[in-house]
């Protein structure tokens, strides 16, 4: 859904991540996805009376590192209260940073070049997950009955808040995806949208191109990154078909209907004197040392800006950091197993462009057979010239599906690729077989080489080399 012309979007976006942690922040408790229903719960937790915290110290750390991966500045911190009444939070208020956050300040960049500023990364604990039954939607209204789940109250967060210095719903899901890559490479967080470990609220407005800046509305819990943008561009036109009826922007909280393709009214915005904020009594100042901060700098690894610097390097600069198949290899951690073939002699850009296509078309199906063994071995069989990059490529889904080793399997299926003798004897039998289609071909028409390729390809079985076939017949045809 495009945005109307003549308008300016304004996007800030908080991130909530979940830590990796063993236990939750607070208690002993086991931080685990899909357990059963309230059996990872204490009296601590569950914020019975008498019952006091003790601070995950691995929750700072993990916490440190995001700050320090997003450039922030890592500052004394203290943690608050955050009081409002919601089935979810068993305590009736959150732990929670509000004024003297432990990163501030920071910012991201981007692959397309362009830059986020980061407000903050404050620590928090997360809520209980509220299943409301009946209704529609999964919302509270018309629904029989609801259930609570404890389990997830009390994992340690850190909350992700950007300034306002997204312009499209496209950029926002390109931040997104960036930030998760980054909270993967630092062991912080599995940055699992699809369980919640990460979950983004957008705060979106509109207004007319070197205007202030109009009244934002938050839209809840989007859980994917094709949400985030359906729900941005929704909610931008909704804006704008209001303000250009005359009529004003409510600040408010909406949620997102997947389903329906809309948002809707949740409640009205909340302020911070809406939440009553006070120091938290039973925990002490975070204040970590100027030696404890610069362990935790030296100790981030390289992270995703970095590893596409270096695969453009890798290929010498024929595709660039921000190149779409070197932002796929690295958004979906493919990196290793492409640095691993390279490292082995592989071409860069061969290993870079299988990865991107062929094993990311079946990375987000769950997990493959494919070894870095196996991937390296069957681009050192491709760039030596043994295989065909058509057989290249039905050996590499083989291995994804089922493993193996691709000299084998390359052996099984009859592959190999011609000899230089024989590409030179087909090239001549398909020039001496189409004389118009090759005069095509010496007067400068480029698209005329792929009816060659492809008669190449027929006549050998996919055995023809489409590089090799197509080298020769500008050699013939005098363009080389």
């Amino acid at each position: 859904m495009a945005m109307k012309q003549g308008w300016d979007l304004v996007v800030g976006l908080e991130v909530h991540c979940e830590l990796a942690t063993n236990t939750k922040i607070f208690c002993g408790c086991a931080n685990s996805f899909g357990d059963a229903p309230n059996t990872n719960v204490c009296p601590v937790c569950l914020g019975l009376p008498g019952s006091l915290p003790v601070l995950n110290g691995k929750a700072v750390e993990y916490a440190m590192r995001i700050g320090a991966a997003l450039n922030c500045t890592i500052e004394p911190s203290i943690f608050h209260r955050k009081n409002y009444f919601y089935p979810d939070m068993p305590k009736d208020y959150q732990v929670s940073q509000y004024d003297q956050p432990i990163n501030v300040d920071g910012y991201l960049d981007l692959p397309d070049g362009s830059r986020v500023g980061i407000e903050r990364a404050h620590m928090e604990e997360d809520t209980g997950k509220s299943t409301h039954v009946g209704g529609t939607g999964g919302r509270i209204h018309g629904a029989s009955h609801s259930l609570v789940d404890y389990n997830r109250a009390g994992v340690p967060l850190v909350e992700i808040v950007s300034r306002p210095d997204i312009s499209s719903a496209e950029q926002a899901k390109l931040y997104v995806a960036e930030l998760r890559s980054i909270l993967v490479a630092t062991g912080a967080s599995d940055g699992k949208m699809e369980e919640g470990s990460l979950r983004v609220d957008a705060n979106v407005s509109v207004r007319h191109p070197g205007d202030s800046l109009g009244t934002r509305c938050e839209v809840k819990n989007l859980n994917s990154l094709r949400s985030l943008q359906r729900a941005i561009e929704y909610e931008a036109n909704r804006q704008i078909d209001l303000l250009e009826s005359g009529e004003r922007i409510v600040q408010e909280t909406r949620h997102w209907s997947e389903d329906e393709g809309r948002t809707s009214s949740m409640r009205s915005k909340e302020e911070a004197y809406d939440y009553r904020y006070f120091p938290e009594p039973d925990l002490v100042p975070i204040a970590p040392s100027v030696e404890e901060i610069q362990a935790v700098r030296d100790g981030l690894p390289v992270l995703p800006g970095a590893k596409r610097a270096l695969l453009s390097e890798a290929t010498g600069g024929e595709l660039t950091a921000s190149s779409e198949s070197i932002v796929t290899v690295v958004s979906l951690g493919l990196d290793p197993i492409v640095f691993a073939a390279i490292s082995a002699g592989a071409d860069a850009r061969r290993a870079i462009t299988r990865a991107a296509n062929e094993i990311a078309s079946v990375e987000g199906e769950g997990s493959h057979a494919l070894t870095t063994e196996a991937f390296v071995a069957l681009l050192q069989l491709e760039t030596n010239g043994k295989l065909t990059a058509t057989q290249a490529k039905t050996v590499l889904q083989e291995l994804l599906a089922h493993g193996g080793d691709p000299a084998e399997i390359a052996a099984a299926r009859g592959f190999e690729a011609l000899d230089t003798g024989a590409a030179e004897s087909l090239v001549e039998q398909l020039i001496a077989a189409h004389p118009a289609e090759f005069e095509r071909l010496k007067s400068g028409e480029p698209k005329i080489s792929g009816f060659f390729v492809g008669a190449a390809m027929n006549a050998t079985g996919g055995k023809a080399d489409g590089k090799a076939i197509t080298a020769l017949l500008r050699s013939r045809a005098g363009l080389s």
